[in-house]
C-alpha cells in the first residue's frame, strides 16, 4: 500500500469502526489527501474550522489508524487550509474572467428537453442584443446550467462586438459593492460601472430582494439601462412571482421580457452530458459506467461534472488504475453524498452575512435582536443541512445547551409555517450555501 490515496481510503475504513461513520461523514467528506511522504500525512480540508476540529478531536485517532496500517512507526499529521494548501503546493491563483473561458461557451452547453428553449433564447439575445427579448430572466434550481447561458452571452457578445461595455456580477456582490462604495463615497463611480453598460449580467438576483436600499439601486440602474436600449439578462433559483421580499415595481420589470425555466434534465440529456464532459476531458468510459452515471447522478449537472473529474483523478493520481463499475458507484456514492455537506461555519457566515453581523456575533452571548434571530436561524440550518447532534450544534455555537438549540429550530418552523416572507428569507440563505 504505497499510494497516500489508498492509505487515506484504508484509514477512514479504520475511523468508520473506531469513530463512527456519521462522524466520519461530517468531518471527512470534503478532506482530501495530499500526499505521504518523509513519515508525514499531509491532508487538505476547506477551511480553520473544520482543520481544529480535526487535529483536536481525531488527530489521535488517525494516528492510530496509520500505526494500524504500517504496523510500526510514528507518522505525523498536517492539516491544510485552503490558502495554506495552495502555499504548500506553490500554486498561483489567478483571477480568470468567465466570460473569457472557452469552457462555457453555446458549443460546449448540451441540449435537451429540459432547456431547449432557455437555450434558443440566449442564443437569440447574443445575436441581437436588446432587439429580441429584454430583459432576459433565466430561472430554475442549482447547477442546471443557467450561468453557462449567462457567460455563453457574455462570451459570444465580447467576440462579435469588442465594443461592447459588459458587466457581470452576482446578486450579492451588486449589494457587497453598493455598500462598499457607501462607506468610501465612490457612489457616482458605483452607478457609472452600472448604468453605462451595455450588457449587464446578473447571477442569483434573487438575492437582492429584502435589501432595501439595494433594490432602490437596481431599479434605477435596469430603469437606465432599459430605456437607452440596453440588455439585461438576469438569472435565479426561481420566477419572480415567487421572491415574495422582492419590490412590486422591480418584480413587474422582471417580467417585462422572456421569463425562461430549466429543468433537471432528463436520462437521455444527462447521458449525453456524461459522455460529453469524459470526451473533453479525455476518459474513455464504457457504455455501462456512462448509464450508471446517467441513472444515479441526477440533481443536476454540476454533479455529473463532479463525477467525471472524480474519476478523471483517480486514473492520474493512480498510475495504471482500472476504472470498473464497483469505483464508480463509490465515487458516485460520494459525489451526491459530499454535495450535501456544509460546514457549520459557512452556514453562520452566509446567516451573519444578510443579517449584516460578524460569525463572532452569532457565536458569541450577544441578545441583540436580529443577533438572536441569526442566531436560531444558523442552529436550523445547521441541524437540517448537516444533521448535527444538537449537542454539537450548542458548542458551535457559544455553549448552548441541547434545550435551547431545540427551542430555536422549533421557533424557525413556526415562523416559517406562519410568515411567508420569513420562510422565503429562509429560502434565500439556503440556497446561498447550497450554491457555495
Amino acid at each position: 500500500m504505497n499510494s497516500a490515496i489508498e492509505v487515506w481510503s484504508a484509514v477512514l475504513k479504520i475511523l468508520e469502526v473506531s469513530v463512527g461513520e456519521t462522524a466520519v461523514n461530517i468531518w471527512f467528506t470534503d478532506t482530501k489527501v495530499v500526499e505521504l511522504k518523509d513519515n508525514m500525512l499531509v491532508l487538505h480540508c476547506p477551511n480553520e474550522f473544520k482543520r481544529n476540529i480535526l487535529l483536536k478531536t481525531y488527530a489521535e485517532p488517525i494516528k492510530t489508524a496509520l500505526k494500524q496500517i504500517f504496523g510500526s512507526g510514528e507518522i505525523e499529521l498536517m492539516v491544510l487550509t485552503d490558502n495554506e494548501y495552495s502555499d504548500y503546493a506553490g500554486e498561483v491563483k489567478t483571477e480568470v474572467d468567465p466570460l473569457d473561458d472557452s469552457r462555457f461557451t453555446f458549443d460546449r452547453f448540451v441540449v435537451g428537453a429540459s432547456n431547449r428553449i432557455a437555450y434558443a433564447a440566449a442564443t437569440a439575445v447574443a445575436a441581437k442584443p436588446a432587439s429580441t427579448y429584454n430583459p432576459l430572466f433565466i430561472y430554475g434550481g442549482p447547477g442546471l446550467g443557467k450561468t453557462h447561458l449567462l457567460y455563453a452571452i457574455g462570451y459570444e457578445i465580447r467576440r462579435s462586438r469588442p465594443e461592447s461595455q459588459i458587466v457581470y456580477i452576482k446578486g450579492d456582490d451588486f449589494t457587497n459593492e453598493l455598500v462598499e462604495a457607501i462607506q468610501s463615497r465612490r457612489n457616482l463611480e458605483f452607478r457609472d460601472k452600472y448604468r453605462y453598460a451595455d450588457l449587464l449580467l446578473v447571477d442569483d438576483i434573487q438575492f437582492i430582494a429584502g435589501k432595501i436600499q439595494t433594490q432602490e439601486e437596481f431599479f434605477h440602474t435596469f430603469n437606465t439601462l432599459y430605456e437607452a436600449g440596453k440588455q439585461i439578462v438576469l438569472t435565479s433559483d426561481r420566477p419572480p412571482k415567487e421572491m415574495l421580499r422582492l419590490e412590486e415595481r422591480l418584480r413587474s420589470r422582471f417580467e417585462w421580457g422572456l421569463l425562461v425555466d430549466i429543468q433537471p434534465p432528463d436520462y437521455e440529456t444527462r447521458l449525453a452530458i456524461v459522455k460529453n464532459k469524459a470526451l473533453r476531458m479525455g476518459v474513455p468510459l464504457e457504455d455501462e459506467i456512462a448509464q450508471y452515471i446517467a441513472e444515479n447522478v441526477t440533481d443536476n449537472i454540476r454533479q455529473l461534472e463532479g463525477t467525471v473529474k472524480k474519476i478523471l483523478a483517480y486514473r492520474e493520481l493512480i498510475p495504471g488504475a482500472h476504472v470498473d463499475l464497483d469505483l464508480v458507484i463509490r465515487i458516485v456514492q460520494e459525489i451526491i453524498r459530499g454535495d450535501r455537506d456544509y460546514t457549520p461555519d459557512l452556514i453562520i457566515e452566509k446567516v451573519a452575512a444578510l443579517y449584516n453581523i460578524s460569525p463572532d456575533d452569532i457565536k458569541g452571548s450577544s441578545r441583540q435582536k436580529n443577533v438572536a434571530l441569526a442566531r436560531q436561524i444558523s442552529m436550523y440550518l445547521i441541524r437540517k443541512l448537516i444533521n448535527m447532534p444538537l449537542e454539537d450544534i450548542g458548542a458551535v455555537v457559544g455553549g448552548k445547551d441541547h434545550s435551547t438549540v431545540m427551542y430555536s429550530i422549533k421557533k424557525v418552523e413556526t415562523s416559517m409555517a406562519s410568515n411567508a416572507e420569513f420562510a422565503d428569507t429562509i429560502r434565500d440563505i439556503t440556497a446561498n450555501i447550497t450554491n457555495k
